[in-house]
């Protein structure tokens, strides 16, 4: 089966729809979503009622640390990020919050686990920037192969049987088989706000017969997305950032 892996929608209505036009010319089957569907963008309703809908037809999603703000007030984040949970807690409905906060951290599917942010506590939301925090979050899961978002770059790290490490930053349209023998994290990048410098959206395929990875990376209307996030008064920088994939 051909999976199409997504992460960090946030709110990007454009760079969402642009990704699962892309992913069904691919013949994804299956849909899987990793977390941050709101925050930053402007456009949660749309976005989190097409993810209820995926949902319902048979794709699975886990909740990212955005998600969660909506409806735990505690949750720390940076003024810009604040200001963007504050105003899209005001723009969904009751039926919208539900969803999101029932969504689980964690959700195994054979030999693969998905999470947000990484698998040793994923309600830390801890950040995965180096080969030891990959490890970390590998052996705290007997998975052959787990899959995450919430640094918003891409990453593929992998762990032999004697701990020895790998990292590297995959290579768009190029496929990489996760061999049996070793654990393996990718990490997606960002379908609405990539910060590796390129500004195309970012989401990747799994092969679940051939055990490939293949990462992809898809132009979008950025200033559509921008101009609607100046439009509805959020944080200037939320917007200009889309440009330049920072």
């Amino acid at each position: 089966m051909l999976l199409a892996l997504f992460a960090d929608i946030h709110a990007n209505r454009q760079a969402f729809r642009a990704c699962l036009d892309q992913a069904r010319a691919l013949g994804a089957e299956r849909m899987i979503f990793l977390g941050d569907c709101v925050g930053y963008g402007a456009d949660p309703e749309w976005t989190v009622e097409t993810l209820m809908g995926l949902v319902e037809g048979g794709a699975v999603a886990v909740r990212g640390n955005h998600d969660n703000a909506i409806g735990v007030a505690t949750e720390s984040m940076n003024a810009e990020a604040q200001a963007a949970i504050e105003w899209t807690r005001g723009r969904l409905s009751v039926t919208q919050r539900r969803f999101l906060a029932e969504l689980p951290l964690t959700l195994r599917e054979d030999d693969r686990l998905y999470v947000h942010s990484e698998a040793s506590h994923p309600a830390r939301w801890r950040y995965v920037q180096s080969a030891s925090d990959a490890g970390r979050s590998m052996l705290a899961t007997t998975a052959h192969a787990t899959f995450s978002g919430h640094i918003h770059r891409p990453a593929l790290y992998s762990m032999s049987s004697t701990a020895k490490m790998t990292s590297f930053v995959p290579t768009s349209g190029a496929a990489v088989q996760l061999l049996e023998g070793r654990h393996w994290l990718a990490i997606l990048g960002s379908v609405g706000q990539p910060r590796d410098g390129d500004p195309a959206a970012s989401f990747a395929t799994f092969d679940t017969g051939t055990k490939e990875i293949t990462y992809c990376r898809v132009p979008y209307d950025v200033e559509a997305a921008a101009k609607r996030i100046r439009e509805n008064g959020l944080p200037l920088w939320l917007a200009d950032r889309l440009a330049v994939g920072r």
